[in-house]
């Protein structure tokens, strides 16, 4: 094996990269295992806008050090693993149910040995659960019941950094600040991939090629897909809101379910609209993307607790023909809204939506929800939002009010864009090869999964497959 030569290439840090090497070690690889990513290590992944407290504003990072670098993006949001296959999207389909759900049991013990809290929220009343879910039924929507084992933002920084320290101990080659340009085919053969980092461009050749690029780099990988024939097919892209209210109206969802998942079809369009990344206590926060698309998020701490609970709602678009470009569409979406937030998060109070009014920075301030991202700008966030998307939330929220009493008041707020990326569906066998060979996709770039834990489950079940191949 040459200089510029291993036996596996790993191209992104974050749960399914880190869990494929991590399964490669514990079936006795004997290779040489490289991961390279365009971020830094996790110790030193410090968001200089949380550094200068809650007055901070972003200072536009690149890459940004919540979505890039060892753990990725999922991590350092929320920091939840989802203890159900029912969530977490469509791997289920390509392994089977059960054999997706013994490999959560077998990632969550991963996770607990590296130090996971041992609790496990979402396990409470039946009774309330019952009547939470008796609510939902009549107003029209599906509730998911899912145990949830909460990392949280801050300590899943220090779990991570002992795993990270465990493949370095291990023999893993860790590469920060590298950046893959391109996978290299040769002979419709995958044989490495085209890399830029410190010391300039490069190449690295490799028996096996792993892509595992999450939300991030998804855009990235249906390039790629398309310029080498890689079989994919356009999926679902999700648009919405991140929505915010004090935590005395999310109370009791948040004490029996701790992320309440429901997923609705209201009328007339009919999208499957869901809540997703539900925050108790938590705080709503600003990602950046490549080409400085800033898209909004929520926080969940541990030990530092807000009044409000943040959560999602996304309202999926499926695109086929003659558009077949998903992400290029919520991309346009998210740069209208960042062009009226002058390249801030935008924020609106629900009733103003109703009343179809802007939203002014002064009528903030005499809210009982004090939005927990200081810097977003007050504005009317319908003049950027698809009218499809916009009539689907709202009807959506009118629903989930009948489940949880205030959830649509006047004072809610609206954040703007939430944006998330997976819809390149690649084309995959029951293994996880690609139409290519010698190429492996994982995780949210593949299409298959959404979120931590099934992002870990897809790596650690694709380790073990590579390691058997040799």
């Amino acid at each position: 094996m040459g200089a510029g030569d291993t036996d596996v290439v790993i191209v992104g840090m974050g749960p399914a990269g880190i869990f494929c090497a991590l399964s490669l070690l514990e079936h006795g690889h004997a290779g040489h295992i490289v991961m390279v990513d365009k971020g830094l290590s996790v110790r030193e992944r410090r968001c200089p806008k949380q550094l200068r407290g809650p007055s901070g504003a972003c200072v536009g990072c690149e890459p940004c050090r919540i979505t890039a670098g060892f753990s990725g993006a999922g991590a350092f949001s929320d920091g939840k693993l989802s203890l159900s296959a029912e969530v977490g999207g469509d791997l289920p389909e390509l392994v089977g149910f059960d054999v997706a759900q013994a490999a959560i049991e077998q990632v969550d013990g991963i996770y607990l040995s590296f130090g996971a809290d041992a609790h496990v929220e979402g396990l409470g009343g039946k009774e309330q659960l019952a009547d939470i879910r008796r609510r939902a039924i009549k107003a029209g929507l599906k509730l998911v019941d899912c145990p949830i084992r909460h990392l949280g933002t801050e300590r899943a920084r220090d779990l991570y950094a002992r795993i990270e320290e465990h493949l370095v101990a291990s023999g893993v080659e860790l590469r920060f600040s590298t950046t893959c340009t391109q996978v290299l085919i040769q002979d419709g053969t995958c044989v490495g991939v085209a890399l830029e980092g410190p010391d300039g461009a490069s190449e690295l050749r490799a028996r096996h090629t792993v892509v595992a690029t999450g939300r991030r780099g998804a855009d990235w990988f249906e390039r790629m897909c398309r310029e080498h024939g890689i079989a994919h097919g356009p999926g679902p892209v999700d648009i919405g809101v991140r929505v915010e209210v004090r935590n005395e109206i999310m109370e009791t969802v948040n004490n029996v379910l701790y992320e309440g998942k429901l997923i609705g079809y209201p009328k007339p369009f009919k999208n499957k609209v869901r809540t997703f990344c539900q925050n108790p206590g938590g705080f709503v926060s600003q990602e950046n993307y490549d080409e400085g698309l800033a898209v909004v998020n929520g926080h969940s701490y541990k030990e530092r607790q807000s009044p409000n609970t943040n959560l999602a709602i996304l309202c999926s678009h499926n695109f086929s023909e003659p558009f077949d470009q998903p992400i290029a569409y919520a991309q346009k979406v998210g740069e209208l809204t960042n062009m009226l937030g002058d390249g801030h998060i935008m924020v609106q109070r629900l009733g103003d939506v109703l009343d179809g009014k802007r939203t002014w920075q002064k009528e903030l301030s005499r809210s009982n929800v004090v939005p927990t991202l200081p810097d977003a700008v007050a504005g009317d966030i319908t003049a950027a939002m698809p009218y499809r998307a916009m009539t689907n939330i709202l009807a959506f929220m009118m629903a989930v009010d009948e489940v949880v009493p205030g959830f649509a008041a006047p004072e809610t707020l609206l954040y703007s864009p939430e944006l998330k990326f997976y819809s390149n569906r690649v084309k995959v066998d029951g293994r996880f090869r690609t139409s290519v060979e010698g190429l492996t996709c994982l995780g949210d770039s593949s299409g298959w999964t959404r979120g931590l834990m099934m992002a870990s489950v897809h790596g650690h079940l694709a380790g073990a497959v590579l390691a058997e191949e040799g």
